[in-house]
């Protein structure tokens, strides 16, 4: 396939998963970086892609205004902001080929650990675990979500535990992964990724990513999800395991 149409096909699919997630398919999102990185390189992808996921938080965080928990904010935020600085480091010292690799084994282990919760085998913190362990877990958070926008699993480890109201719950996790989208944009300024050429390609994606949100509103109540999110983490491992092996190989 010509690599620039290889490019708009992966990008369009990787803006519809992310849609899809703000929309109400919660995780499908992790599915788009490997996606993404099939058609362009990593860090390249993963910036065109953030300011698409800074508008449909924007969204979210409206609708969730009111209904936010601040302690896990104040724990975890701080935490998301060493977890950023790491990652930007790690992608000024290591090749394209390390950071598809790493994204690779993000997508594997996120894909294998949702497998694992969906059949109900998840292993959860308790409930009062202490603020030290939430950093640490912010820090693990920021770090995936900075390499490959997939920064739910840590959070959702320490959060989920604490049986927050539902609508707490998803209105503390939009602020959380708000915050953090807005603290990777000086990291992704500062290697160099929002280049006149990349902010195009965002821009001609919006259309995209608007359509696939309101496809997902519409469609989250309409489809089995125990055998749709099957089918996606599936899948994320596969590409997981795909990316892995092209870093290998390269």
């Amino acid at each position: 396939m010509n690599p620039e149409i290889s490019y708009y096909v992966f990008a369009v699919i990787a803006v519809i998963l992310a849609g899809l997630a703000k929309g109400g398919f919660a995780g499908v999102g992790a599915l788009a970086m490997p996606v993404m990185a099939l058609g362009v390189d990593p860090v390249r992808g993963a910036a065109i892609l953030l300011p698409i996921l800074i508008l449909q938080d924007a969204v979210s965080v409206w609708v969730y205004r009111r209904s936010w928990d601040g302690a896990i904010l104040k724990v975890m935020l701080p935490g998301a902001a060493i977890g950023i600085l790491l990652g930007w480091f790690f992608a000024t010292r290591v090749s394209e080929t390390a950071v598809l690799g790493v994204l690779g084994a993000i997508s594997i282990l996120f894909g294998l650990q949702r497998l694992w919760v969906e059949r109900g085998s998840a292993v959860v913190l308790p409930s009062n675990s202490p603020g030290w362990v939430g950093v640490l877990f912010g820090i693990a958070s920021g770090f995936t979500s900075q390499i490959a926008h997939a920064g739910s699993p840590p959070f959702q480890m320490w959060v989920l535990p604490k049986r927050l109201p539902r609508d707490m719950l998803v209105g503390t996790t939009a602020l959380a992964f708000a915050a953090m989208n807005w603290m990777k944009m000086p990291a992704y300024a500062a290697l160099g990724q929002f280049t006149r050429a990349n902010l195009m390609a965002t821009a001609m994606l919006v259309p995209v990513a608007v359509v696939s949100t309101l496809a997902g509103v519409a469609l989250v109540r309409r489809v089995d999800p125990a055998r749709f999110y099957t089918l996606i983490y599936g899948l994320m491992v596969l590409l997981g395991i795909k990316l892995v092996a092209d870093a290998l190989m390269a």
